[in-house]
């Protein structure tokens, strides 16, 4: 898996575009970056993410994902995992996947645009 579709999945569990009126805490758009720690993905992304109702989703991307009215963060893209934590207009966790079957990992962070 390439590295840019790891950010576009962690971007999606964490950013999107926000309604007029936002239904949960964490609805809206959030600026998400990727750095991995380990395995043969890129070494940083950035992506915007949008999140309704609680949904992640993102452009062109294959998400699935959601927040907790807590901030807590599941996400899910083309085999790519990612959880942590939103709290504010800020937030943070852990993803990993792979890049042409090598296992990557690291961590992601969030803030709210």
């Amino acid at each position: 898996m390439r590295f840019g579709r790891i950010a576009a999945f962690c971007a999606a569990s964490v950013l999107i575009t926000a309604p007029a009126f936002a239904q949960t805490p964490y609805d809206g758009n959030w600026q998400v970056t990727i750095v991995t720690k380990s395995g043969t993905c890129e070494p940083t992304a950035s992506s915007l993410l949008t999140v309704a109702d609680g949904k992640i989703t993102a452009p062109g991307a294959n998400v699935s994902g959601t927040i907790g009215s807590g901030g807590l963060v599941k996400v899910s893209i083309n085999g790519a995992y990612a959880n942590g934590q939103l709290s504010g207009n800020a937030g943070s966790g852990k993803w990993n996947g792979a890049s042409a079957g090598i296992p990557c990992s690291g961590r992601w962070e969030a803030s709210r645009q």
